[in-house]
């Protein structure tokens, strides 16, 4: 039996990760930044809005980190397209932009665009919700949504684990 994942054996590196031989490459997935849609926008405070600012950058961080540690996608940078992305973000929401988003997978070269945000109804009640897109289609192949009871990191950190277990579970990410 050889040294658990992540550590060296016989001078050898063992990956943190090793997806098994029967199930295809992972496809290279460009993971766009959570978006807000706030309905408590005209309630909140300079320092709630920074802290939501905050919790966006903390959960698609973690999204991306769940779905490359895990095998289930190679996660592409975005930077090679920032500018394209800024421009779009500057005119709608990536989520209505009627294909920008696939505009952006193809110049990142990705196999699938991930679309992503948050529903914030109160401080009590949130949705974490992503949409996965082929690129080469445009055809949406999952959507999946959690819903949150409570408004803070480790609420919105748990509802991503729990979000990518169930795709896990349910093999979404082959589609």
């Amino acid at each position: 039996m050889g040294p658990p994942a992540g550590e060296a054996w016989a001078g050898v590196a063992m990956p943190a990760h090793v997806a098994p031989a029967d199930l295809p490459a992972p496809r290279s997935a460009a993971v766009m930044d959570f978006e807000l849609i706030n309905e408590m926008r005209d309630y909140e405070t300079e320092d709630s809005r920074a802290a939501l600012q905050h919790r966006l950058g903390l959960i698609g961080d973690a999204l991306r980190e769940e779905f490359d540690r895990r095998g289930m996608y190679r996660i592409v940078d975005n930077n090679a397209a920032a500018k394209l992305i800024a421009n779009e973000k500057s005119r709608q929401d990536l989520r209505n932009c009627n294909g920008c988003e696939l505009d952006i997978g193809r110049a990142l070269d990705a196999d699938i665009v991930i679309l992503c945000w948050v529903q914030k109804v109160s401080n009590l009640i949130l949705n974490l919700n992503i949409e996965v897109k082929e690129i080469a289609s445009g055809k949406t192949l999952y959507t999946k949504s959690v819903d949150l009871r409570g408004n803070s990191d480790k609420s919105w950190l748990r509802g991503i684990h729990y979000m990518v277990d169930s795709i896990a579970e349910k093999n979404q990410q082959l589609r």
